[in-house]
């Protein structure tokens, strides 16, 4: 049945059906490397026949003024639009191959490499039939904007990464954070309209729309964050997904960069790393073999404070972070494991080295089997290169361990616990049991270990009883055991037991 409008809910069942029709030739771990190149593609040509038919109604039918390259956002070569893969019956993915290919040729500034590198000629696994079933399906329903705003799309968009996030558990943590997390993190931060943002470890580009919706939901403007959004990642099906990501949510004029982002950094300028106002990142947690034989002599000078142990890269992630902090504006917020911020050794030279520069404003412990791929507990280490003149020589540290609902796979951080985190971090105080405020002094008198455990001591619920109470107790238990013998004497008399 061909939908015209559709609801959230809706969109989200008929995007989760496709996923379904792959089931058994494909593994569920690829899932989203075939749905979202598909998905892109209808979406694109649908919107291609929209923008072509308001041109055509503005210039009173005329055909060539219709079909100009400047009547479109994007360029859809002959043969190559959705209308073209529903007539094939045999070698659809020789066509769906030959469509996407010249999509990307003409739009080289866009959407080059855009589509992934999935193999739609395999027959063994994509046969003509299955593939014409997907693009039947994805012919069910109409893409346009006046049919599906970018909004109810990127939300379904993101809906899907989160099913495929849950379906391929161990791996999810490579391409998705979850979004209570992503929350948290841009709120302190707190980005502001015409700001540089970069995520060094972009996943499928959350942090990177979270951003949007935050300037959004200040009343700010979207437009000024024109060619100021910019995100590295390594693996390239997750980075063509998070460019597709941003497009469905109608970003424009933002950077993805495929590549080793502690090995070959993207941004430069010069022979300087690029710097921007805002840097957030969900690194691959202790990365092993990550180039620590170059970072001695990096030549971006990230080697600030010392050279990280070859399987744990946490450190070579923070120091490139605060290498691409802004001089004045610049502040950061990383997710980092809960080993990083003891372990002892070269990172622990390396973190009093950091703590040293005075840059450091908060550290917030989250609880256990938050993430995606480890039960193991987490921690966000926030920065600033300029802090609040009563923030100087000072930490903030939150222990919110506690602070998730409990899932049968997954614990949750919720919306309520967000709410808590984020007034706390503001306030900058002590709360007892949750956080305290230490200075730097304290921290290096324990050689630079920041575990909470050392610096905030759990509430004690049980009341402690005064000396008189405490002896009035012990009072009566004696008179109770007294009068239970007496007791006990008689019943035996009684029985002549005694």
């Amino acid at each position: 049945m061909s939908l015209t409008s559709v609801s959230d809910r809706s969109l989200e069942s008929w995007l989760w059906e496709a996923a379904n029709i792959l089931r058994g030739p494909v593994d569920a771990s690829d899932f989203k490397a075939y749905v979202f190149p598909l998905l892109f593609l209808k979406r694109i040509s649908d919107v291609y026949d929209e923008e072509r038919a308001a041109a055509l109604v503005e210039s009173g039918g005329d055909e060539e003024y219709a079909n100009l390259p400047e009547q479109h956002r994007f360029q859809i070569p002959e043969g190559c639009h959705w209308s073209d893969l529903r007539v094939r019956s045999t070698n659809v993915g020789a066509a769906i191959t030959k469509a996407m290919r010249d999509i990307e040729t003409a739009n080289p500034d866009t959407l080059y490499g855009i589509f992934g590198d999935v193999q739609w000629t395999n027959k063994d696994r994509l046969s003509d039939a299955l593939l014409v079933d997907l693009v039947d399906h994805f012919s069910g329903m109409n893409l346009a904007n006046e049919s599906v705003p970018n909004d109810v799309l990127g939300d379904a968009y993101e809906y899907l990464i989160k099913k495929f996030a849950d379906l391929t558990n161990k791996k999810a943590g490579e391409f998705y954070t979850p979004r209570s997390i992503v929350r948290l993190m841009v709120e302190m931060l707190d980005p502001k309209e015409g700001e540089t943002v970069y995520d060094p470890a972009c996943g499928t580009g959350g942090m990177l729309l979270e951003t949007l919706h935050h300037i959004r939901a200040q009343g700010g403007d979207e437009r000024l964050m024109l060619g100021r959004l910019y995100g590295q990642e390594k693996n390239l099906t997750t980075a063509a997904i998070a460019r597709m990501n941003l497009f469905l949510h109608g970003a424009e004029d933002f950077q993805i960069v495929r590549g080793d982002t502690l090995r070959t950094p993207a941004f430069l300028t010069g022979d300087r790393l690029a710097t921007f106002s805002c840097s957030i990142a969900n690194p691959p947690f202790s990365l092993t073999a990550w180039g620590e034989d170059a970072w001695p002599s990096d030549p971006w000078g990230r080697n600030i404070a010392g050279t990280p142990p070859k399987k744990y890269g946490d450190w070579a992630w923070v120091q490139h972070m605060i290498a691409s902090m802004a001089p004045k504006t610049g502040r950061l917020a990383v997710v980092l494991p809960h080993g990083a911020l003891f372990r002892m050794g070269a990172e622990g030279k390396i973190r009093s080295a950091v703590l040293d520069m005075d840059i450091i404003e908060a550290v917030i412990g989250l609880g256990p089997n938050l993430f995606y791929g480890t039960g193991l507990a987490a921690c966000i280490v926030v920065a600033r290169r300029r802090k609040p003149v009563d923030h100087k020589n000072k930490i903030l540290l939150i222990d919110a361990a506690d602070l998730f609902r409990r899932g049968r796979n997954q614990n949750t951080l919720e919306p309520e616990h967000v709410t808590e985190l984020l007034e706390l971090y503001r306030s900058f105080g002590d709360v007892e049991g949750r956080c305290r405020v230490v200075t730097l002094d304290e921290v290096r008198a324990q050689v630079g270990n920041l575990n909470l455990a050392g610096y905030i001591a759990p509430i004690d619920d049980e009341e402690i009883p005064t000396v008189a109470e405490a002896t009035a107790a012990l009072k009566a238990a004696l008179e109770a055991a007294w009068a239970a013998e007496e007791k006990l004497e008689k019943l035996l008399i009684e029985r002549g037991l005694a």
